[in-house]
């Protein structure tokens, strides 16, 4: 049945409709995914490494990006200035071969981190 305006599109539709076109689709009757759950701001990395089957499942620039932001939570885990010193210059490390192209993933813009204010903050917090 249509109405007193139908466009071209509504009317394509309507008429797959009649003809049972939107019948039996995949995924008919089911929830939409993650309906109901948590918002999770790094979905779309999830869902890349999903469909791309991504071995270890994130890239590591983004790996990396996520442990860079995670640092501070590390941080009182850390006994020693010489472990926290190490931690970082291990991230430097892979920021800057994350920066030349050499890690796979997307291209990042992480600027090293400064290894002395990360021990000063390390020291604050203890």
């Amino acid at each position: 049945m249509s109405s007193w305006y139908e466009s071209h599109i509504d009317r394509q539709i309507r008429e797959a409709q009649e003809q049972g076109q939107f019948d039996d689709l995949p995924g008919a009757g089911k929830p939409l995914p993650d309906r109901g759950e948590l918002y999770d701001e790094d979905w779309w990395i999830r869902d890349l490494a999903r469909r791309e089957g991504l071995p270890g499942g994130v890239p590591p620039t983004l790996r990396l990006r996520r442990e860079v932001e995670d640092l501070p939570e590390l941080l009182p885990t850390l006994r020693t200035e010489e472990r926290v010193r190490a931690v970082v210059a291990d991230l430097n490390r892979r920021i800057e071969l994350a920066r030349r192209g050499l890690l796979d993933g997307p291209a990042t813009i992480l600027p090293a981190l400064d290894v002395d204010a990360v021990v000063r903050d390390w020291r604050i917090d203890r």
